[in-house]
């Protein structure tokens, strides 16, 4: 079964490095911790916080709701904490959310993009997707070429933690 995260406003760009990657991750902007708690339950999410106090309720503590601390404040070093903790697959499903609002991209054709990104991105750039809700335009630049090297080197970490010890 595949996880799916509901993140804390406290680790925002935890959520977004999830969400990268490509696991299903609700950003939680509310004070309401109940509501946090229902949704995780609701969807079987696990919560990621970094709020210590938080980990000692008793649906914590008692295993009804999985929940992870966050220690680090690097968002790097959170989402390499995450990603050792749970045994994550850095290259689940890559760019196939979108990092603002967690919706599943959907691919454009170049034409349908002509008059919606920049003259030089439409000269030359083929495959473009698109957020259906906030319609945020990914294409594979210079920008996705950089998140591409993050995760492999998120990966590399990760084998060389495997390989040492």
């Amino acid at each position: 079964m595949e996880i799916k995260f509901i993140a804390d406003n406290n680790v925002g760009k935890l959520a977004r490095w999830l969400r990268l990657m490509g696991y299903d991750t609700l950003l939680f902007r509310q004070k309401d911790d109940s509501r946090m708690i229902n949704t995780a339950l609701n969807e079987d999410r696990v919560i990621l916080t970094k709020d210590a106090q938080f980990m000692k309720r008793r649906l914590v503590t008692n295993g009804t709701l999985k929940a992870i601390l966050v220690k680090q404040d690097d968002p790097v070093v959170q989402i390499q904490e995450v990603v050792k903790l749970l045994n994550l697959n850095c290259h689940f499903k890559p760019f196939s959310l979108c990092l603002e609002c967690n919706r599943a991209l959907q691919p454009r054709s170049k034409e349908e993009m002509e008059h919606l990104v920049p003259p030089r991105v439409y000269e030359t750039q083929t495959l473009y997707m698109e957020c259906p809700a906030c319609h945020r335009i990914y294409w594979q630049g210079t920008h996705w070429q950089a998140m591409v090297r993050k995760l492999q080197d998120l990966e590399e970490g990760r084998n060389k933690d495997h390989t040492s010890g």
